[in-house]
This record gives structure tokens, C-alpha cells and sequence, in this order.
């Protein structure tokens, strides 16, 4: 009987071990089989056609959309004002399309050197908020979207300078 309970014993302990040291699941577009998913690194043109971002004309977004939903966007542009990154959440709407919604903190120059000498600097001015509608290329190693901005004061109500774009983008890495 105390073999039996050994070799049981052994026998499960070998299942774990094998269980442990096979490879994990694939994220992203091999994830499932045949439906491309937007998980993953990503660089992306933007060109906003009106609003205070419309003069840019080389603007640029590094997104990282995770696979639980969330995702994460910083420009070429987020030293100037000073900004921090965007966060939001994405979520598919359909074979091949999905959504994006973002908020980012603004922020206001200093009025000048003596504000920035007496501890002020870029303060807070208000958020931004940006919803994209993204439809993703067959391959899904690049994607086309619109994309609204919306701005707000510090208050919470919506101020000037929002607009309305499109967008361009390729995965990063292999």
C-alpha cells in the first residue's frame, strides 16, 4: 500500500512540475486564432484636422494597449507644455474594431522666471479626454482611426482648443 501511495505521490508531483515548465499562453494577435487583437506596443501619426492641434503636423503617440483593457498613450509632444502620459481603458466593438478612451492632466506655463524661482511652475490647468475609434488591419500589425479631443478647465468644464483627427499606426517590435 506504501508504494502505491509513493508512486501516486510521485506521479502527481511530476505533473506539476511538467504543468509549470510548459510555455504561456500567447498575448496579442496569436491569442486567438484568426481574430487579431490590439494588445500590444504601438507608434501611431496623428494629424488633428481642427482645434488647438491642428497646426501640429508632426505629432506622434506611443500607445501600449494592455490585454486586460487598459492602456497607456504618451507623445512626441509631452515635454512641451509639460504633461504626463494619458491612461484609459480599450475594448472591442466588433471584428477588427475597437475603442479607446484616455484622459491626460494639462498644465499652464508660468507667467515667468519669478513664479518658477518662487516654487510655481507648470501647474495644473485642466484634462483632456480622448476617445478614438480604431479598425485594425487584417495582418493586425497596423491600424487607421478617428480621434476626438475634448478639453477642460480646471473646473471641470469643457474649454477651447479640442478638435477632431485621424490616425495611423504600426505595431512596435517583431
Amino acid at each position: 500500500m506504501r508504494t502505491v501511495a509513493c508512486r501516486t505521490i510521485a506521479l502527481l508531483f511530476l505533473g506539476v512540475l511538467a504543468a509549470g515548465c510548459r510555455e504561456p499562453a500567447p498575448v496579442g494577435p496569436a491569442a486567438r486564432p484568426g481574430q487579431a487583437d490590439l494588445a500590444g506596443a504601438w507608434r501611431g501619426r496623428v494629424q488633428f484636422s481642427d482645434g488647438a492641434l491642428a497646426a501640429v503636423k508632426d505629432l506622434e503617440f506611443m500607445y501600449v494597449f494592455n490585454a486586460g483593457g487598459t492602456m497607456t498613450e504618451s507623445s512626441n509632444y509631452d515635454g512641451a507644455p509639460p504633461v504626463p502620459p494619458a491612461y484609459g481603458l480599450w475594448r472591442r466593438t466588433g471584428p477588427g474594431a475597437f475603442e479607446a478612451h484616455y484622459e491626460f492632466y494639462t498644465t499652464k506655463a508660468p507667467a515667468g522666471f519669478a513664479e518658477i524661482a518662487g516654487g510655481g511652475g507648470w501647474l495644473p490647468a485642466g484634462h483632456g479626454v480622448l476617445v478614438e475609434r480604431i479598425t485594425l488591419a487584417a495582418d493586425g500589425r497596423s491600424f487607421t482611426s478617428t480621434i476626438a479631443y475634448t478639453a477642460f478647465d480646471a473646473a471641470g468644464k469643457p474649454a477651447a482648443g479640442g478638435g477632431e483627427g485621424k490616425v495611423s499606426g504600426v505595431r512596435i517590435g517583431p
